[in-house]
């Protein structure tokens, strides 16, 4: 890197052992975890198209669209210049490049755009390799992809949208409908007094003639710019039934909706995207699904948006880590590299650790999403082990992320580096589609209504890790307390949901992994570690491979 030159009588000092920001790195020719998932999985005949991908992803102009579009957040225009309510959303131009590469590359469509074996896998290694460089984004593309199948099932609202939801090229106009290439999806659930209990929302929705009309509030409204939303709405009255419903930014007859922005919500993290405040002031909406049954399904759409919490977060974690190591490879301290200090060495390979787990599981539930239909054990890795995943994963990005932030010192935490906006993030996914909490009583659940697959699933496990004492007997602790009676288990919720990731992890690692990699993993997470990043202690040579596997051009 070249400065500006300065007199040598001005001169106080040079600028030397600093590590510039890695932005050129190609994820997928720098992932060797991530090759040999895909080599391994049904999607090994498409890993052409992720190499594309990857190379794409290269370019550091991507990068810097992405740290543009959240330096320059969406801002709200609520009116016109002649005083017409128009409630416009109006982004930097990085924004919609971002788009438009997650769309040209199938993020928001391509499980559905074919019945090729791996399409799941492909569409999960595509997101996270877009998730190392903008999460924002990831929000509108998570709600239209969860909400294809949905629409797909209702012809007269699939004739009218469906073309442009599968497209792969990106519109930003704010127009009605038919005349637009391309359509993005929101949601719309939580309410003031309710939070995550969606029995408590209070819109209503009345008939009107073949549609209905929509009166109430959201406090908050993902994506607001979207060209339609999935809302949540009583039906008929205020006691009736929570209903589910297609409700355009557009209305048929090409007049705006009765859909008003109250306000954007200034967030922690997530700050490309925008999140809103609405008002329904008799908006008009179509039913979906069953509208004596809306929450099943909106929580149908959920299970997808979970897995997309599960692979956000896990590129955060890939991306701290490339960033992390990197920087203690070039930046030298005590007259040695940072890396290789023994204790810093420690904290990289926990990390390293840390983020080819998450990797594993979130293509192994890809997968499962994929054959849940025709298998129990799939349906077990899907219904069960998302929600383990989405509380366990979101969880550890937070701390590791912060930990990764910490490796570079200071200049982690100034907002010239990309860790802050990482950390910013983080919390997002754990939050985001049902907090921590309830994502242990969604496993407590599926271990109460579908016990023989959960018992099906530990013996699988048991056997993979035969020769695994720390995790076996881990295993055989989880299987006691499928066990016990069920009125027992919520105030252990926590504990139970941290063990299945963990188990699932280790099984996988064990199965897909190098040995030293899952036997690394168990003795890490299973033995007496202890639980700040870097307190597991490795033999000097595993390390050694940790490290150059999670970045093979140090």
């Amino acid at each position: 890197m070249t400065s500006i030159p300065i007199p040598a009588s001005w001169r106080t000092h040079e600028v030397r052992n600093q590590v510039p920001e890695v932005r050129d790195i190609d994820p997928w020719l720098a992932d060797p975890a991530l090759q040999d998932a895909i080599r391994q999985s049904p999607a090994a005949a498409d890993a052409g198209e992720l190499v594309a991908i990857g190379r794409r992803l290269a370019d550091p102009g991507v990068h810097e669209d992405a740290a543009r579009a959240n330096r320059l957040p969406p801002q709200h225009q609520p009116f016109d210049s002649r005083g017409h309510r128009v409630d416009r959303v109006l982004f930097d131009p990085a924004w919609e490049a971002q788009l438009a590469r997650l769309r040209a590359d199938g993020v928001a469509t391509l499980p559905f755009e074919d019945e090729r074996a791996g399409r799941w896998v492909r569409w999960a290694a595509a997101f996270y390799l877009h998730g190392q460089v903008e999460q924002g984004s990831l929000c509108p593309t998570t709600m239209t992809l969860a909400a294809i199948p949905l629409l797909q099932r209702e012809p007269g609202i699939w004739a009218w949208v469906g073309r442009a939801l599968m497209s792969r090229e990106h519109d930003p106009a704010d127009a009605p409908l038919p005349t637009k290439r391309c359509a993005w999806v929101g949601m719309g659930m939580t309410e003031k007094q309710g939070g995550s209990d969606v029995r408590a929302n209070a819109t209503l929705a009345v008939p009107d003639g073949d549609a209905w009309r929509l009166r109430g509030h959201k406090w908050f409204f993902s994506a607001p710019s979207s060209d339609a939303h999935l809302v949540t709405a009583r039906v008929g009255d205020v006691q009736g039934p929570v209903g589910c419903f297609w409700v355009p930014r557009w209305r048929p007859d090409d007049q705006r909706n009765g859909v008003l922005i109250q306000r954007l919500k200034d967030k922690l993290g997530n700050r490309s995207n925008a999140s809103g405040e609405v008002e329904f002031l008799d908006a008009w909406a179509l039913p979906v699904g069953d509208l004596q049954r809306g929450i099943p399904t909106m929580l149908e759409m959920a299970t997808t948006t979970r897995l997309c919490c599960v692979l956000g977060s896990a590129a955060i974690l890939r991306q701290a880590l490339v960033q992390a190591v990197h920087y203690t490879h070039r930046r030298h301290a005590f007259g040695r590299a940072l890396a290789e200090q023994p204790v810093m060495r420690g904290v990289l390979a926990d990390l390293a650790l840390e983020s080819e787990a998450a990797l594993w599981l979130s293509l192994r539930l890809a997968q499962a999403f994929e054959r849940a239909q025709d298998d129990p054990i799939e349906r077990a890795w899907q219904r069960l082990l998302t929600p383990a995943a989405k509380f366990w994963i979101c969880k550890r990005t937070i701390a590791f992320t912060a930990e990764a932030l910490e490796t570079l010192g200071g200049n982690g935490y100034v907002e010239d580096s990309l860790l802050p906006r990482l950390l910013r993030e983080a919390p997002v996914n754990a939050i985001w589609e049902g907090s921590g909490n309830i994502m242990t009583l969604d496993v407590l659940r599926a271990m109460r209504r579908e016990p023989e697959s959960a018992v099906a699933l530990l013996q699988d496990w048991h056997q993979t890790l035969a020769e695994e004492p720390l995790a076996r007997a881990a295993c055989e602790a989880l299987a006691q307390w499928l066990r016990r009676d069920p009125t027992t288990w919520e105030p252990h919720a926590r504990w139970i949901t941290q063990q299945w990731a963990l188990l699932a992890q280790a099984v996988l690692l064990r199965r897909h992994a190098p040995d030293v990699v899952a036997a690394a993993f168990v003795a890490a997470r299973f033995g007496d570690g202890g639980h700040v990043c870097g307190t597991p202690v490795h033999e000097p040579v595993t390390d050694t491979v940790l490290l150059q596997r999670a970045l093979p051009s140090v």
